[in-house]
């Protein structure tokens, strides 16, 4: 009996538009096997593209921004298919990108500098001290559905600038924009450094397995196995996981200002943002009067599906199953004493859920406590400031935060308070738009950042110190074999009078000949 060939069936994943569940195109569930032989494809191609320095990169990846640019409303269109945004919200994703990688391509050569450290001490001058940053061969780029250009871009574009190969893994909820990031890198002829394999959790699991770095966002629970797999292969990671973002509205607030501003902090891709504002703490002083504002603010929003006319500000839920977990927040906080002040139903089409809010609510209640990632707005009130510091902080998330007050002292002193990533005072999500800035979660909300400067590109980097002679080279340094007393107790007695201080420096009174040596040896240190 004879062995059956191998399937060459390819198994398919459907896409789906959530609004009204039609079909928008297929995408092959690659293998374990498929994903080891695209991250070896990279390996090969990898060298020349480090090979060819900051510079040469640079020109590539301005390559791609012309190309976002040119396709900006093809990429919105795809988008819009497999998510049902509002135009609005499709057309900020490549707009996002775009912007960074002008960001990361003027500073790139910069940020990828050879460094030369100051030493430590007068002694180590006699080296020429240099950090240099090389990259992971290939890094794995794992992202989540909510926003399917932007996501990735942000995160393969920095990696590619870096110097490694990048694999993407894009959600199976959302992988055609994912693809068109890569039509785009193929299209401007770009080296074949960059591939997109898509599938389910098994092709998430086999990049995991092949690369050499991993930076995944999306749960708190994958996230974890990301972090065992990579601790087994003793690679590095970096982690975007959940968050459950708390506002704080203090009694000197501009009400309106901070209405509007946790409105769209709340409601913005339908809740399903990463720092999305999901629970809002207000002084009992301005309580009623900023739930009526935040009330009459979210009734004038337009729900429902766009085509390319910015007809609407609100969309729909990504899937199904995010639909459920909102239902279930709501229900369950109605059934244990809430009050809905306005929405708190499904709209009856597609995954479409009516913006809402929550109030009477406290930290009993799943849509305070656990991530709901919906177009939810619980809101608490609180008898002042330092409650409000204390319940923000009450949460395993520590991603983002905002705090809206007329002081800004005031702001920045809360700020110091809270367990989260990143602080907006006035506004919501500012640091996502601020590069420079570093952009990652506390507790369970992640490990590592993103972004940040010179670190985003660093990050997917090892750092590597080298030491060159800056004197002549003597056949055999003082300190090397053989030992001797004299010997040691001179080396010692230099590298306390060049680190102590005061007195200490001196130490024991050596003997009279070492004495002579130690004095003429710290004379002769540069």
């Amino acid at each position: 009996m004879t062995a059956p060939e191998p399937s060459t069936v390819r198994r398919e994943i459907q896409v789906c538009n959530p609004a009204d569940g039609s079909i928008v195109g297929h995408v092959e569930d690659q293998s374990a096997d498929v994903v080891a032989a695209t991250v070896q494809q990279l390996r090969r191609h990898q060298p020349d593209w480090e090979s060819i320095g900051p510079k040469g990169r640079k020109h590539w990846v301005l390559q791609l921004q012309d190309w976002i640019f040119d396709n900006a409303a093809h990429i919105a269109d795809v988008v819009q298919h497999e998510t049902a945004k509002p135009r609005f919200d499709a057309s900020l994703e490549p707009a996002m990108v775009a912007d960074l990688i002008g960001y990361y391509a003027r500073n790139t050569e910069k940020f990828l500098a050879d460094e030369h450290p100051s030493p430590h001490s007068p002694l180590g001058k006699v080296k020429k001290l240099t950090t240099v940053y090389r990259p992971h061969q290939v890094v794995g780029v794992i992202t989540p559905w909510n926003f399917p250009f932007a996501m990735p871009g942000i995160d393969v574009v920095p990696a590619l600038l870096a110097g490694a190969a990048v694999i993407l893994k894009p959600s199976e909820v959302t992988p055609l924009a994912a693809r068109e990031l890569l039509r785009g890198w193929t299209e401007i002829g770009a080296p074949p450094v960059f591939a997109v394999s898509t599938g389910r959790g098994d092709t998430g699991a086999a990049v995991a397995d092949n690369v050499d770095y991993v930076q995944f966002t999306g749960s708190t629970r994958t996230g974890r196995t990301i972090a065992t797999a990579c601790a087994q292969r003793l690679i590095p990671y970096s982690l975007e996981l959940g968050g459950k973002d708390p506002a704080i509205v203090l009694d000197d607030a501009d009400l309106d200002r901070a209405a509007y501003g946790i409105a769209f902090g709340g409601l913005l891709n339908a809740g399903q943002l990463c720092v999305s504002v999901e629970r809002v703490y207000v002084e009992k002083a301005v309580y009623d009067d900023f739930v009526a504002r935040l009330t009459r603010h979210v009734a004038e929003l337009r729900q429902g599906q766009d085509g390319r006319a910015i007809k609407h500000d609100i969309g729909a839920l990504a899937n199904a199953r995010q639909l459920d977990i909102v239902q279930r927040h709501v229900d369950q906080a109605i059934a244990a004493g809430a009050r809905v002040t306005i929405g708190g139903k499904p709209t009856g089409v597609g995954t479409f859920f009516e913006p809402t809010i929550l109030v009477d609510v406290d930290h009993s209640m799943s849509c305070v406590t656990e991530e709901t990632f919906g177009p939810t707005l619980p809101v608490m009130k609180v008898n002042d400031e330092a409650e409000a510091i204390r319940l923000a902080n009450d949460s395993p998330y520590g991603l983002s935060a905002t705090v809206w007050t007329a002081d800004r002292g005031r702001g920045e002193r809360i700020a110091r308070q809270l367990q989260v990533g990143a602080v907006n005072i006035n506004d919501m999500a500012a640091n996502l738009f601020n590069f420079a800035l570093p952009m990652g979660g506390w507790k369970k909300s992640g490990i590592g950042t993103r972004w940040g400067g010179a670190d985003g590109l660093r990050k997917y980097c090892r750092a590597q110190a080298i030491t060159t002679p800056r004197l002549p080279i003597l056949t055999k340094e003082p300190i090397w074999f053989p030992f001797s007393a004299p010997k040691i107790e001179i080396m010692i007695a230099v590298m306390r009078a060049v680190s102590a201080r005061g007195t200490r420096r001196i130490g024991r009174t050596p003997s009279r000949k070492a004495k002579r040596r130690m004095v003429t040896a710290t004379r002769l240190a540069p």
